[in-house]
C-alpha cells in the first residue's frame, strides 16, 4: 500500500474514532460509563450515511436498531388508511431516534423515519443495546433514561396538541429545533404542529412582527 493510501486510511480511521466519540459523550452524559463498558458497546456500532429524502426504517418492518445522529435532521411519519402522511416528530443532531415501540415489543413498526438533508448516524444494533444490558454496570439505567425520555415526549407531545394554541406550538418548536425552517418543508412542519400550511404562513407573519 503506498503512502498516500496509508494517510488516507490512518485518517478514515481517526475520523471513525471522533465520530464514535460522539456517541460515548451522549451515553456517558446519561450513565457512568467505563473505558472498558464504552469499548465493548462501540464495537457492536458502526456508522451509516443518507441521503436526503431516504428512508431509515420502514413501516410494516421489525426494527432491530436505534440511531444516534451525528448529522442531519430526521422527520418520523405515519401514513393513515387514506394513504396521507403525517409527521409526528423531528430529531437532529445529538439525539437518539427510533421507532422506540417497535424496538422494545418486537412488533412490526407503523413509522418510517425520513432523512430531511444528508444525515449521518452511528447504528446502535439490537445485539449491542442487549450487551449493554448485561455488561455494563448501568446498562438498564442507560434502556430506562431513553425509554422515560420517549414517554415524557410522547406525553408532553400530546398535552400540547390540546392544551396550547398554535402559535404557542410553533414558538416551542422553534426553541426545539433551531433553524427548522431552513431545513425542513413548510407543509410537514404544518404537519407537524397540527395545522395547514396556510395557518402556518399567517403564524409565520405574525411572529415576524413582534
Amino acid at each position: 500500500m503506498h503512502g498516500l493510501q496509508w494517510a488516507n486510511l490512518l485518517e478514515a480511521m481517526n475520523q471513525a474514532m471522533e465520530n464514535m466519540l460522539e456517541l460515548k459523550t451522549a451515553v456517558s452524559q446519561m450513565i457512568s460509563l467505563s473505558e472498558v463498558e464504552a469499548k465493548g458497546l462501540m464495537g457492536f456500532c458502526y456508522e451509516n450515511s443518507f441521503k436526503k429524502k431516504s428512508l431509515l426504517s420502514e413501516d410494516d418492518k421489525f426494527i432491530d436498531e436505534v440511531y444516534f445522529i451525528r448529522k442531519g435532521i430526521l422527520r418520523v411519519k405515519i401514513i393513515d388508511l387514506d394513504g396521507k402522511e403525517h409527521t409526528t416528530h423531528f430529531a437532529i443532531e445529538g439525539q437518539f431516534i427510533a421507532d422506540y415501540n417497535a424496538f422494545l415489543t418486537r412488533k412490526k413498526s407503523r413509522y418510517q423515519l425520513e432523512a430531511m438533508e444528508d444525515t449521518e448516524v452511528i447504528v446502535l444494533p439490537r445485539a449491542g443495546i442487549d450487551w449493554g444490558y448485561e455488561q455494563m454496570k448501568e446498562g438498564e439505567k442507560l434502556g430506562r433514561l431513553i425509554a422515560e425520555y420517549y414517554f415524557i415526549y410522547l406525553d408532553t407531545r400530546i398535552q400540547h396538541l390540546y392544551t396550547l394554541s398554535p402559535i404557542e406550538r410553533y414558538e416551542l418548536m422553534n426553541e426545539i429545533f433551531p433553524n427548522i425552517h431552513n431545513r425542513v418543508p413548510q407543509h410537514m412542519i404544518a404537519s407537524y404542529l397540527g395545522i395547514t400550511p396556510i395557518h402556518l404562513s399567517r403564524i409565520k407573519r405574525q411572529a415576524e412582527k413582534v
